[in-house]
């Protein structure tokens, strides 16, 4: 019971002085236009790599996808997806959005 107890002081402590020690740091200094010009490429950078990985999932699901249905077809049995089509793939119907022809849940004519 000792040793419980001395290990939970121990881990107060550690915690009480990482805190008191992270709340002494100084602000970090303001960016020039450098680091800021820096920054965004970084995050255009991000931004493509993950719309990169987005695509690539998608990609991957669809071929699983396809690969299960035409396994399911070939053992006889009819498979229909529940799920539209990713939208990498699906494409806007002629008129535009959908979303801009639809109000209140109902069709524009």
């Amino acid at each position: 019971m000792t040793t419980t107890l001395r290990a939970l002081i121990a881990a107060g402590l550690v915690v009480f002085f990482f805190g008191w020690a992270v709340a002494k740091l100084p602000p970090p200094p303001p960016m020039d236009e450098k680091a800021k010009a820096a920054a965004e490429e970084k995050k255009a950078k991000d931004a493509a790599a993950a719309e990169a990985a987005k695509a690539a999932q998608a990609k991957a699901e669809d071929r699983v996808v396809a690969r299960y249905m035409a396994e399911q077809k070939a053992k006889g049995k009819t498979v229909t997806p529940q799920m539209g089509s990713t939208p990498m793939q699906a494409a806007p119907a002629k008129g535009g959005s959908t979303d801009a022809k639809m109000k209140d849940g109902k069709a524009k004519k």
